[in-house]
């Protein structure tokens, strides 16, 4: 059972955090094997174990396909929040950087479990909410460096 104070589960005692986790299935996932990709339906959310995802995002990069590492997620780490975020629809790309082992939850139990204990959901969609906000600080940067690039090329 993860612990409490890992990003999904800050907040929640060890009875509610082990309740959570029984709603998920341990699943193993190979190195190089994808878990989701760009646009995909969400229907589901994932805790790491053990083990590295990268989450990347196709770009055309001189006419061909390329996955740009946005950021990596690791044990104790949450990837997949689009599950429980309309639209629903996973946002970038997600593969499995080394052999992982990860918690899959899907989304139809989490909300049945939510309608019955709102306090963990307003619990678990706040920290949800922090993954969130740390993923827009990423695009943030990248976005504020591909400017400084753009306007130092305009203006030499």
């Amino acid at each position: 059972m993860p612990k409490p104070q890992t990003e999904l589960f800050r907040g929640l005692t060890e009875a509610e955090a082990g309740a959570l986790s029984a709603l998920g299935t341990e699943t193993r996932v190979a190195a190089g094997e994808t878990l989701f990709r760009l646009g995909d339906e969400a229907d589901r959310m994932f805790f790491v174990l053990r083990g590295r995802i990268t989450l990347t995002l196709p770009m055309m990069i001189r006419g061909s396909e390329e996955d740009v590492l946005v950021e990596e997620r690791a044990a104790g780490e949450t990837l997949g929040w689009s599950g429980l975020i309309p639209p629903h629809r996973f946002t970038l790309n997600a593969t499995a950087a080394v052999d992982s082992t990860l918690l899959v939850f899907p989304r139809a139990a989490l909300l049945r479990h939510f309608a019955v204990h709102p306090d963990i959901a307003y619990t678990v969609v706040r920290n949800v909410g922090s993954v969130i906000g740390h993923r827009l600080q990423v695009f943030q940067t990248m976005w504020i460096r591909e400017m400084q690039r753009s306007v130092e090329a305009r203006y030499p």
